[in-house]
Order: C-alpha cells, then sequence, then structure tokens
C-alpha cells in the first residue's frame, strides 16, 4: 500500500498490451473477486505525489457477481454517493470521485 490509511478506488498496473478496461475488470477479480461491467469511461487524471506519479483510468461500472474478498486491501466499504465525500481520499482519487458524483448527478458538494 502506497498510501496507507487513504481510500482509493480499486484498480492497477496496466500490463503491456491491455486496455484500461481490461487492466480494471483483471484487478477487481484479483484484489476483490468481482466482476464487472465496464459502463462510462470518465476522463483520466494523472497525479505527483512525492517520489510517484499516477494516472488514473477510471470507469464507471456495474457489478456483474462474485462476493468481496480483500486480497491486497485492508478495508472496503459500499456506501451511498452522499457518503463518499466524507471519506479520507487519496489526492489522486479525489477528482475521480468528483467526476463521478457529476456523472450520477449528485447536487451536493462533491469534495467538503
Amino acid at each position: 500500500m502506497a498510501l496507507p490509511l487513504k481510500w482509493e478506488f480499486p484498480g492497477g498496473k496496466i500490463e503491456p498490451g491491455e486496455t484500461p478496461e481490461a487492466c480494471l475488470k483483471r484487478e477487481l477479480m484479483e484484489e476483490l473477486e468481482l466482476s464487472v461491467t465496464v459502463r462510462e469511461a470518465l476522463e483520466p487524471v494523472t497525479h505527483a505525489y512525492d517520489g510517484f506519479t499516477v494516472t488514473l483510468y477510471p470507469f464507471v461500472c456495474d457489478m456483474e457477481g462474485g462476493n468481496v474478498v480483500l486480497h491486497e486491501h485492508a478495508a472496503f466499504t459500499w456506501l451511498k454517493p452522499a457518503d463518499l465525500p466524507r471519506l479520507d481520499w487519496a489526492a489522486a482519487d479525489r477528482p475521480v470521485l468528483s467526476a463521478f458524483l457529476k456523472t450520477i448527478g449528485f447536487k451536493g458538494d462533491p469534495l467538503p
């Protein structure tokens, strides 16, 4: 975990020849044993932390099946959209959260 105690959306490194969509589906299966249908791409986000830079390729997905089994994460939670901004998000994930909330038509303050 590069950012312990921060909330992040699941995902991982894209393998050579792999699309971002295929990467997300693979990572969700490996990390959480979930299968998803990718519905919509959100704008990629690049963020520079001290010591490394990350580019996120976010998607809105529907869960197809599986039961969450944590292989690489300390915790997970299902929340209503209004509750998501209350978490302590990693800096790179904050614009992803804002874009997601906008995409689903959330009308509240996206990030306090």
